[in-house]
Parts: C-alpha cells; sequence; structure tokens
C-alpha cells in the first residue's frame, strides 16, 4: 500500500505522522516541508497529494496545515477525492465510516502527543458495510458535484 503525506511546515506533529505512517510499513510519498525541493505552499503541497490519490498512484492521503482547514479545502478540490479535517480519533473514525474519505487533514496546531497516532488508528481501523441510508447519504454528494461515488 502506498500512502501520500503533505505538510506546509516542518513541525513536530507533521513528523510524527510521517513517522507512524511509515512504521504502519506502506511507502510514504512526501510533499511541501517535509521534502527539500517541494513547493511548501499548504494548498500546492495539499493538491500533490490528492492527485496522487486521484490518480491511483497512492491508495490515500494525509495533508496537513496549521488548523487542518486549508489543507482539507484545497484537497477536496481535486475530483474524485474526500478530504476532511480530523482534528480528533473520533471524527477521523467518523469520516472514514460516514462520509467515505480519503483524506484526512489533521491540523498541526491541535495534533499533538498521542494524538496523530491514535488519528491514525481511527482512520486506518476497518470500516464496516454500510446500511441503505448511509449509502444515500455518502453518494449525495457525488451527484451534486460530479465527485466519485462512495467505495465499500
Amino acid at each position: 500500500m502506498r500512502i501520500s503525506v503533505s505538510s506546509d511546515m516542518d513541525e513536530p506533529v507533521a513528523r510524527a505522522l510521517f513517522c507512524e505512517l511509515r512504521e504502519r510499513g506502506p511507502e510514504v510519498r512526501v510533499h511541501g516541508a517535509l521534502s527539500a525541493g517541494n513547493d511548501m505552499g499548504w494548498a500546492f503541497c495539499s493538491e500533490a497529494a490528492a492527485r496522487d490519490v486521484a490518480d491511483g498512484t497512492v491508495y490515500q492521503a494525509v495533508v496537513c496545515c496549521w488548523t487542518g482547514t486549508g489543507a482539507s479545502i484545497a484537497a477536496d478540490k481535486v475530483p474524485g477525492v474526500r478530504a476532511a479535517l480530523c482534528t480528533d480519533a473520533c471524527t477521523a473514525d467518523g469520516v472514514r465510516r460516514w462520509n467515505d474519505a480519503d483524506v484526512p487533514a489533521p491540523g498541526l496546531r491541535l495534533a499533538y502527543g498521542p494524538l496523530p497516532k491514535e488519528i491514525l488508528d481511527a482512520w486506518f481501523a476497518p470500516v464496516s458495510g454500510r446500511d441503505e441510508e448511509e449509502r444515500r447519504n455518502v453518494d449525495r454528494p457525488a451527484r451534486l458535484d460530479g465527485a466519485r461515488p462512495a467505495t465499500g
């Protein structure tokens, strides 16, 4: 499994997320401040990571900026990508389970201590099947803007 990670700042939280992803075994592609020579603007590095998801280069991406909001907005604008702000493990679990997101956006300001690992634990936990009502809700945004229908 391959995953992309981006951050507009080389902050301890971004490094912790990157290291935690690498420890889990996937090949990690890096965008932004975590790799020399990349564009460090949150809109640019978040878009690059999201495009990796959209074109199938990676399975998922994690995008970061100070609040997580800008990174989630930029990634979510890439056709075929569902990005969501994830400030805690419960939110990460919910957006995977109920919104079929494939790009979490934790804020560098809030995610400290054990929180980055908890967010990734919740994000990568198996997602159970959806009932018909959940499926209709997940599929609705795709009909609104032409995005991909939900998977799983």
